[in-house]
């Protein structure tokens, strides 16, 4: 716990200072008792019962007053909030790859079959767009709350040559920045529309951000193998930061790599997981590895809970200023009705 005012819990060494007082005042009550002709006849009307209840509403005050000046710190701590994503990018590797069978039943299909669970789990508010990249990325369903649409877009890919990891990322970011003016021709090989006659196109200015601040959308990037064309991963990951969009990478298969076969050609694929840390690094995001089908469910579950609630440091003086209040509400409760009085 931390607090933005410190110096204000200097004001706690008040409390024992009340404590002494307030004892002071028993020691005098005490001396002045003893003036009684009997003081057994006072023991008799006080009680041992009201003992306690004499003391009661004193020490809740004094604990009010305690934990009133600790919130006068401005504590803060770090707690779970409910996160503010509206929107999901899913970019994933449709390249031939992703037939291998090293991830049962293959590449493709489990990536397919988790992401369709981790799209079942967000929260309906949350808007999901699907990036597919090969040899180029395409949009294959646009951000929205429709689940079954998201679902066919998925069951839908075709695998197709070719690695363009960049391309996955750019188009990502054009997605959840439609009016950015990014350049998209040399990653889809379609060239952006004109502007109508008579109208002039301006791109918008752009300025940098902080990388990680921008907590409405977020990407995640799933891969199998290394780029092989596109611009560089790298380069693309320094879009996103400049964006603050993070880009969570989830690396599927075998990091020594497998020889796979597609269309008459066969090479051999290796996971590049330097690039995908440092693409989650770059973006203050992570990298998770996912050798099997079962770890892929669990990656898609680790994120579902990451983008539905996320971990903030958060003033809560609000908290102990409430529980001092009814620390204080319930003291002078208890003596206005034990003794008819605040004592």
């Amino acid at each position: 716990m931390n607090f933005l005012w410190p110096t204000a819990l200097w004001l706690m060494l008040l409390v024992p200072v009340l404590v002494l007082a307030y004892l002071w005042l028993l020691r005098r009550r005490k001396k002045n008792a003893l003036s009684y002709a009997s003081l057994a006849l006072v023991k008799q009307a006080v009680g041992q019962t009201s003992r306690w209840k004499r003391h009661l509403p004193p020490a809740l005050m004094l604990m009010a007053i305690g934990v009133l000046l600790f919130a006068a710190g401005r504590p803060t701590a770090v707690i779970k909030l409910p996160s503010a994503q509206e929107t999901i990018i899913l970019a994933m590797d449709v390249s031939g790859s992703m037939r291998a069978a090293d991830v049962q039943p293959s590449r493709l299909v489990a990536s397919q079959e988790a992401a369709k669970a981790f799209v079942a789990e967000l929260p309906r508010h949350v808007r999901i767009g699907v990036v597919s990249f090969a040899g180029t990325a395409a949009v294959v369903q646009a951000p929205t709350q429709s689940r079954e649409d998201v679902v066919a877009a998925i069951d839908r890919f075709q695998l197709q040559r070719g690695t363009a990891i960049g391309s996955g990322i750019v188009l990502s970011l054009a997605t959840l920045f439609p009016d950015a003016g990014i350049d998209l021709s040399q990653i889809t090989g379609q060239r952006l529309m004109p502007a109508p006659l008579g109208e002039k196109q301006d791109a918008p200015k752009f300025k940098p951000v902080e990388p990680g601040s921008y907590n409405t959308g977020a990407i995640i990037l799933l891969t199998d193998g290394q780029r092989t064309t596109g611009p560089d991963p790298l380069d693309a990951a320094k879009m996103a930061a400049e964006r603050g969009v993070r880009v969570y990478t989830v690396g599927i298969g075998t990091t020594q790599g497998e020889i796979i076969g597609f269309e008459g050609w066969s090479m051999r694929v290796r996971l590049d997981e330097e690039t995908l840390k440092n693409i989650a690094l770059l973006t203050r995001a992570e990298y998770f590895f996912a050798g099997t089908a079962a770890d892929l469910r669990k990656v898609y579950e680790g994120l579902s809970s990451k983008l539905v609630v996320e971990k903030k440091e958060t003033e809560i003086t609000a908290l102990f200023a409430a529980i001092g209040a009814l620390l204080a509400v319930i003291a002078a409760s208890l003596s206005v009705w034990w003794f008819g009085r605040v004592v």
